[in-house]
């Protein structure tokens, strides 16, 4: 049965769980949440999808879960791949996926959303300013950690790496320049350099020219 992912291009939440999904070689498919009209607010969206009224939401069968972390947790059991090979892997996985969830994408979905999609006469400099300043200390945490590795935790691509690129791939500005950063540079080039690797707006439908 192929598995459904209730999604919009650009969420980079949404991302994380797409491209999870799709650089592990399980059969799925999008399907599109029209975000920006409201869906994720309404009643049907909230009895029937996510009572949390969030996208991503996975569906696979009976089994039904939401928020990024739980399901690249959901694919690393279904098909064994992005969870490290120790248990010491493992819970450092699990450490950068919540620092990202709490630090990094929080953040920086926040602050794309203010300075791109909030009507201009809504946004607040203040507010984005110190945003950006959280997102400056988290980019030099990240960057610096990347320093002399290839990848955030192991050998090899795990969930810490597909949920910290989150958001680093839109071109939207937020106020990260890769090039100010050359170790996540680097890293995210050899991201997008692996097999099945997608850029959100490939791998998702929706995108901001579909409103223009």
């Amino acid at each position: 049965m192929t598995i459904k992912l209730h999604c919009f291009g650009e969420s980079g939440n949404s991302y994380k769980a797409a491209i999870a999904l799709e650089m592990s070689g399980l059969e799925w498919e999008p399907v599109y949440v029209d975000f920006f009209k409201g869906v994720t607010r309404g009643p049907e969206f909230r009895s029937e999808v996510n009572v949390m009224g969030e996208a991503p939401v996975l569906i696979d069968g009976d089994f039904q879960t939401s928020q990024s972390g739980a399901i690249q947790a959901y694919v690393t059991e279904k098909s064994g791949k992005f969870g490290g090979k120790t248990r010491d892997e493992n819970y450092d996985i699990l450490r950068w996926v919540l620092w990202d969830n709490h630090k990094l994408s929080s953040m920086a979905g926040l602050t794309r959303f203010l300075i791109n999609f909030l009507p201009e006469q809504h946004r607040n400099p203040d507010v984005i300013a110190f945003n950006q300043g959280r997102l400056k200390a988290a980019y030099e945490i990240l960057n610096n950690h990347l320093e002399g590795r290839d990848w955030i935790v192991g050998n090899g691509v795990t969930n810490a790496d597909l949920s910290c690129c989150g958001y680093l791939y839109y071109p939207e500005p937020f106020g990260f320049d890769r090039a100010d950063w050359p170790n996540i540079d680097a890293w995210l080039t050899r991201l997008s350099e692996q097999p099945g690797w997608k850029h959100p707006y490939d791998l998702m439908p929706g995108n901001p020219s579909d409103r223009a």
